[in-house]
């Protein structure tokens, strides 16, 4: 280990890692760069955009603001996780694709994951809670309306049964 490295231990979709990172090396390069894990989009790279957001612990972050070594002995989720064995999407993700919640797709993953978060932990939103909730993600492709329609029945008929937190 260099002077700059440190060595962090953390488990990431359910799979234990142990990798050594620099100390400036914020959340989502590492799981882009060292984790080849793509889904994890970097747009602004200052938080507003929602694009990189995963589950640090349970809890919905930017992960281009958290640094590697702060996730050090955590459990991080990303949309890579949510897919079944053989490539299923999710509840969740189907419904994005039932009421065309993506157009382009680069904002994608950050509003599944927030999205994932919300409906892991509220039940029977309203459209305007929902809009609420995802407004810190942002979106140039769809105006919203299939986005929001997408997680008012996701919220409907999603068994939230066996969360992995």
């Amino acid at each position: 280990m260099s002077a700059t490295n440190l060595t962090i231990e953390l488990r990431v979709n359910g799979r234990e890692v142990r990798a050594e990172v620099e100390a400036r090396t914020n959340l989502a390069d590492f799981l882009r760069d060292q984790l080849a894990l793509k889904g994890t989009h970097v747009g602004c790279e200052q938080g507003a955009c929602g694009a990189c957001t995963v589950l640090l612990d349970g809890r919905a972050v930017r992960s281009c603001l958290v640094l590697a070594v702060q996730a050090d002995g955590s459990e991080v989720l990303t949309i890579e996780s949510l897919a079944g064995p053989n490539g299923n999407l999710h509840p969740l993700q189907e419904q994005f694709h039932k009421h065309f919640g993506l157009q382009c797709g680069f904002c994608t993953p950050g509003f599944v994951m927030t999205t994932f978060w919300l409906l892991s932990r509220f039940k029977d939103l309203t459209e305007r809670e929902i809009r609420e909730a995802i407004s810190g993600n942002i979106c140039r492709c769809t105006g919203y309306d299939g986005i929001v329609d997408a997680i008012l029945e996701a919220d409907r008929t999603w068994q939230r049964d066996n969360l992995p937190f």
